[in-house]
């Protein structure tokens, strides 16, 4: 499957590099478009919060929706296709935007409409991405190369949003808009130019609806340790959507810092995204990757708590310092946790399971959101970063109650039948 295997690491491959070079298009073009939307409601036909909230939901509703059936679809179907066809109707919907705004037809309601179709393009994207990687790679190197993608991300997250912000106010909201579009179209370009055949799925384990969607149910059940990984990953989500709910508002209200640092602060996360991207394939193979990846939750859960003991004096280090941290254990978590995912998981089920998995971790995340909201208006909102990062500090107990913490390395694991 991955002829440089045995003598070099993924990026001497030809179509990893392909695939690595359409995540940066991607990952560039969705933190752009995370800045430049809103602000295409904002500025260009001058929306107000409910509505900018009602945008924001809209691009995530999509998952919850049809997460469960998407993982089916894409069992069905060759996933680089499917990956390709969501990156052209992206690049259509997103170009639509600076179109309809010059002919003077952006409305509203149109921008909810491009964000929901564009949202639901993602979805498959997102499920076809994690389902690809081991016909491009052998098993024994998918935690390198889930490294190598978690180290995009980061770096997406890190430069995206302050491009878009350069974007904006250079050409315009709604013209920074064709840059997200180009770079879906970047990425559809990388994708088409994959050597490796697109595999097809056997006719006769293309599976219904219904049963396909209880098979991923059922398989993430089953496994003990996958369990005990959605509950933590769960459990995280939760607390962490809390606390980014409220960490404008408690940097802005509460410790009273200037925009500038705020966003500074706010940005420092990604730093600890790209470290745990640069050094997770070091550490995975130095230590194991089933041990770093309760290690590493397990050891920067508490750096967590030195977040809500900011103040606007040196102790502002203290968020920056617990947002690196977290970052750091998220990413080397999230590589180690895809990488058992796509071990035990035979090949014709890992759309559905991927999907199942996404479904359950991301619904918790609005859920967070709004209790972050409601605990701070009862208790403060400092009070409730300490409530929400005590919870984040217990989330990764399901893994110790494991087998995980006996296990150094996944790739012993053999996919089940």
């Amino acid at each position: 499957m991955d002829p440089y295997a045995m003598t070099t690491g993924v990026l001497r491959n030809p179509d990893f590099l392909r695939f690595l070079s359409s995540h940066v298009a991607n990952e560039l073009g969705a933190n752009i478009s995370r800045v430049a939307l809103p602000l295409v409601a904002v500025l260009a036909l001058h929306a107000g919060p409910l509505e900018v909230g009602v945008l924001s939901a809209l691009q995530t509703a999509a998952f919850l929706a049809i997460g469960l059936p998407a993982g089916v679809w894409v069992d069905r179907l060759r996933r680089r296709r499917v990956m390709v066809t969501s990156d052209l109707v992206r690049c259509l919907l997103l170009a639509s935007i600076p179109v309809s705004d010059a002919l003077g037809l952006l409305s509203v309601g149109m921008l909810y409409v491009v964000a929901l179709l564009a949202g639901t393009a993602q979805v498959f994207n997102d499920v076809a991405d994690q389902t690809y990687l081991p016909e491009l790679v052998s098993r024994d190197r998918l935690s390198d190369g889930n490294s190598k993608l978690e180290f995009v991300r980061s770096s997406g997250s890190l430069a995206g949003p302050s491009l878009g912000g350069a974007l904006v106010q250079l050409i315009g909201a709604s013209r920074t808009m064709l840059a997200t579009a180009l770079a879906a179209l970047g990425s559809l370009v990388f994708l088409s130019a994959i050597k490796t055949p697109d595999q097809a799925p056997v006719a006769e384990e293309r599976p219904r609806m219904r049963q396909g969607i209880a098979e991923g149910l059922g398989f993430v059940w089953r496994d003990r340790l996958l369990r005990a990984i959605v509950a933590t990953t769960a459990a995280t989500n939760l607390s962490l959507s809390a606390v980014v709910s409220l960490s404008v508002l408690f940097l802005a209200d509460v410790v009273r810092l200037p925009p500038g640092l705020i966003g500074v602060m706010l940005m420092s996360g990604a730093v600890g995204g790209l470290l745990g991207g640069l050094t997770g394939s070091r550490l995975f193979s130095r230590y194991g990757t089933a041990r770093m990846t309760w290690l590493a939750i397990a050891v920067t859960s508490p750096f967590g708590l030195l977040l809500p003991m900011t103040q606007a004096d040196w102790r502002v280090a203290f968020f920056a310092i617990a947002s690196i941290a977290l970052s750091w254990g998220a990413i080397i978590y999230n590589v180690g946790q895809l990488t058992y995912r796509q071990t035990v998981t035979p090949e014709r089920m890992l759309g559905r399971v991927n999907a199942t998995v996404r479904f359950i971790v991301w619904g918790t995340m609005p859920l967070g959101a709004l209790l972050g909201g409601i605990v701070a208006q009862h208790i403060g909102v400092r009070e409730a970063l300490w409530v929400f990062m005590g919870a984040r500090l217990l989330s990764f107990l399901p893994l110790m109650f494991s087998p995980l913490p006996r296990l150094r390395d996944f790739s012993q694991i053999q996919a089940k039948s």
